[in-house]
């Protein structure tokens, strides 16, 4: 396979390390109901960083600062993590705050799997992917989509009473059937993140958009 990957001038001069994680992308549908819920909840005034509701995906593994000769070899390895595994469900259930529902630092949307198959990859992904030099996380993987990050206790009260509204709600269903490698440039408006790589759950890379 032939990686087309190019360095590109930021703001702040040559760029040479690339910040990147391994994500899963969430239909169009599912995004736009996560953000009139975001619509919602900002109804409360509250003191909360929102995230863009079009940047929201599910987060397998953060990688960190990599160089660009560094990329082939992650696909190489993510392919070979994904091979034997095949397109799955995943429901976008509930919504809570972390640590606490009542005292919530982080906002989050749950994701409901009916086998083990997210975890079992997610697992698969950590374990290969130290092989390469990249650490291995010792906490317990707890899928979830982030929405905002409460900066201050002001609105916190209306903020949690809304979100019990969301605790059991169902927001939709989707297929997996790929892991997407970003790229994420944190700029003073909010990170944008850009797709490097996807790589299909089988294990054949489909596209990538470059650096």
């Amino acid at each position: 396979t032939t990686f087309h990957l190019f360095l590109r001038k930021g703001v702040r001069g040559f760029i040479g390390l690339i910040r990147t994680f391994l994500a899963i992308e969430l239909p169009g549908s599912i995004l736009k109901r996560l953000k009139e819920v975001q619509q919602e909840l900002k109804t409360c005034q509250a003191d909360v960083r929102w995230v863009d509701p079009n940047s929201i995906h599910l987060t397998l593994k953060f990688l960190g600062n990599i160089e660009e000769k560094q990329i082939e070899s992650i696909v190489k390895t993510v392919e070979k993590s994904v091979q034997r595994t095949p397109f799955f469900s995943l429901k976008v259930l509930g919504m809570g705050g972390f640590p606490d529902g009542r005292n919530p630092r982080v906002l989050w949307i749950g994701l409901e799997e009916s086998g083990t198959l997210l975890s079992t990859l997610q697992n698969r992904l950590e374990k290969e992917l130290e092989k390469i030099g990249f650490k291995f996380e010792d906490r317990p993987f707890h899928p979830h989509l982030t929405l905002g990050r409460v900066k201050s206790n002001r609105g916190k009260a209306c903020l949690v009473e809304k979100m019990g509204k969301y605790k059991e709600e169902c927001f939709g269903e989707f297929e997996v059937k790929r892991i997407i490698l970003f790229k994420s440039e944190l700029r003073p408006s909010g990170p944008i993140y850009t797709p490097l790589k996807e790589i299909r759950l089988g294990g054949s890379v489909e596209k990538g958009s470059g650096v």
